[in-house]
């Protein structure tokens, strides 16, 4: 472990909704490192087994699950997450006494918790990390969102990563009519870098989200892949002890890939087919790729994700059950996203915890 004062430890806690709020979390963790910080990190499920391949060295801490149940079915999203609020309801109070005991164990003098309600404490300081300001869910899209708000009013900052102005990721989701006074734009997080390699692979398949529709797509995908003309890496997002590589005709099959691969393989790939899931989307961007969205299904905030960044002509997309290989030739036509400045400010964000 790092060795500095005690004094200096911060909580990190995503999210365990797929793999996309531990791994924008990454980022993060290495600047708290990098500016003298200890991130203790906690999470549950895939989550946590995902920060321990990447941060092995650093502490790691269970978390309550908030056991959310994601529909076969999308069109039952919104019950589906209707009868999960009992659960949640408890895993958020059963968080809050934990972290309760946690900020005098470890003593904590910060908290940075990535969409998870109970990770805050009034004796420390605390930041939220969100994309939904607005959160869509429909003809409740109102209610959810001022109660997403009165999530952000109780921590100290809320940091949105995405740009503040035009062009942005984001759009409505992460945008409010009238300024919120807690809101820091913190500009795309994304733990890959750009490089220029030559390419080895005509199509990345990379699979995120929970099951099980993350397993439903995977199986609407293998019967197809063959046909498509080139070669082809498949992360299938299962994260499990042990790395599995299977290679059948044109495509390579990986259960799994660490971060470093990850950045090398999306690098070496021409384009990617993918959930137009937030975090990917700033991967995307990030690396300057060319990609194809499969939302998922129900999910009202990929929907809007996928149809916003369709029409501005930077990434095509289909619902699941409408893809045909043949609609990635729509990428060639693509625009991407235009190339923007975004050097984050680390110093400035982490002097938060710095005030009495």
């Amino acid at each position: 472990m790092t060795n500095v004062s005690p004094e200096k430890n911060i909580l990190v806690a995503p999210l365990n909704w797929g793999l996309g709020h531990a791994t924008r979390c990454i980022p993060i963790i290495r600047a708290l490192e990098e500016n003298g910080f200890t991130p203790i990190l906690a999470s549950d499920g895939d989550a946590l087994e995902l920060l321990r391949k990447e941060f092995s060295h650093l502490k790691l801490l269970e978390l309550p699950s908030y056991d959310i149940e994601y529909p076969e079915d999308g069109k039952n999203f919104r019950w589906k997450m209707l009868k999960s609020i009992p659960g949640m309801m408890q895993a958020i109070a059963a968080e809050k006494k934990t972290i309760k005991k946690w900020v005098k164990e470890f003593d904590l003098i910060g908290i940075i918790s990535d969409n998870r309600p109970g990770i805050l404490n009034k004796k420390v300081h605390s930041v939220f990390i969100t994309h939904q300001l607005n959160v869509l869910t429909g003809k409740t899209t109102l209610i959810s969102s001022k109660l997403h708000q009165k999530i952000i009013d109780k921590y100290d900052e809320c940091w949105v990563p995405d740009f503040e102005d035009k062009p942005n990721l984001s759009g409505k989701l992460g945008h409010l009519k009238k300024p919120h006074p807690k809101v820091r734009y913190i500009g795309p997080l994304s733990r890959f870098e750009m490089s220029d390699v030559a390419k080895k692979y005509d199509l990345m398949v990379l699979l995120s989200g929970p099951e099980p529709q993350r397993g439903m797509l995977e199986d609407y995908l293998r019967k197809s892949i063959n046909q498509f003309n080139g070669k082809v890496v498949f992360i299938r997002g299962v994260v499990e002890n042990k790395q599995e590589i299977v290679v059948e005709k044109n495509v390579t099959y990986y259960n799994f890939m660490t971060s470093a691969e990850l950045e090398k393989t999306l690098n070496e790939s021409e384009m990617v087919l993918c959930r137009s899931g937030y975090t990917t989307i700033m991967d995307l961007v990030k690396l300057g790729k060319k990609a194809f969205f499969i939302p998922t299904p129900g999910q009202y905030e990929q929907q809007y994700l996928a149809k916003k960044l369709k029409k501005e002509g930077i990434f095509p997309s289909t619902e699941q059950g409408e893809f045909k290989i043949g609609d990635l030739t729509a990428v060639d036509c693509s625009l991407g996203f235009p190339r923007r400045e975004n050097n984050i400010h680390w110093k400035n964000l982490f002097c938060l915890f710095a005030k009495k």
